[in-house]
């Protein structure tokens, strides 16, 4: 079983350099928008050396590791919910996915193209956050009627339009249904793309990972204290993406966590 990770973002922010580094592919990663079109799928395996061990007890002939499937994915821009740019394209990918990995741009290069045409982490979060909401909502909308006829004639879909009509509410307030906390399972069926675990990726320049302010500025962007309390390892000559804990950055704690990637890549490492 593989677990689908799906990286999205704006246009030129490094999704596709992020997906190389974790990869080790060599897809194009390019200076201008919407330079992935299909998503590029890349599967990772998870070295276990219980598994060794377990195959050399009970004999087996191979052994298969768990694997991640990264999923590079077009990027979002404004409007995605309804259709702009690669939107629908887009968010029917981020469905298929068991999870969402944002990258957010930190890093300045006047070369690099930004789709709205400044650097601003919060904003550039804000837009996906957004989008996925609204498209939520639509999701909702359309549900919840025909929910509610179900509901009349078999009492067994009642508990599932009551969990819609409470997302609904999370939703108009404008979070995400992951940010709450609770157990979303009740809908899946609905397939709602904000109930997902979400990974948070700071393409930023080396010199911000020596910056305290600055990255506790931008950690929180996405894990204020009364959602998620720690403090990411890093430092001016970090060479890897750090995780926070929990062990499991999916739990279902509506902490999301956060990686520090250096800008360009070079040294990403896994």
């Amino acid at each position: 079983m593989s677990l689908n990770l799906g990286i999205v973002g704006l246009p030129n922010v490094g999704k596709s350099t992020l997906f190389n580094a974790l990869t080790r592919n060599n897809v194009l990663a390019a200076n201008y928008p919407f330079a992935t079109i299909e998503p590029n799928e890349g599967v990772v395996p998870l070295p276990d050396p219980r598994l060794d061990k377990l195959a050399e007890v009970f004999g087996s002939a191979r052994t298969l590791p768990a694997t991640v499937t990264f999923v590079d994915i077009a990027g979002i821009v404004k409007g995605a919910s309804e259709g702009a740019g690669l939107g629908n394209k887009f968010l029917a990918n981020i469905r298929e996915c068991d999870a969402i990995c944002q990258v957010v741009r930190v890093f300045a290069d006047d070369d690099v193209v930004h789709v709205d045409g400044r650097v601003d982490p919060a904003a550039d979060i804000e837009v996906i956050e957004t989008e996925l909401i609204l498209a939520d909502m639509q999701t909702l909308e359309k549900a919840v009627p025909r929910l509610e006829k179900e509901a009349k004639n078999k009492k067994d879909r009642q508990p599932l339009l009551d969990a819609a009509k409470a997302a609904q509410e999370v939703l108009d307030g404008g979070k995400t249904l992951f940010s709450t906390g609770k157990d979303w399972s009740s809908v899946r069926e609905l397939n709602l793309m904000t109930t997902k675990p979400f990974l948070y990726v700071f393409n930023a320049d080396e010199s911000v990972l020596g910056d305290e302010a600055r990255v506790a500025q931008l950690r929180a962007l996405v894990a204020p204290p009364t959602r998620c309390s720690w403090t990411p390892r890093s430092s001016p000559n970090c060479r890897s993406w750090t995780r926070s804990p929990p062990p499991s950055c999916w739990s279902r704690s509506g902490r999301p966590s956060v990686a520090w990637m250096p800008w360009h890549g070079q040294a990403f490492t896994r």
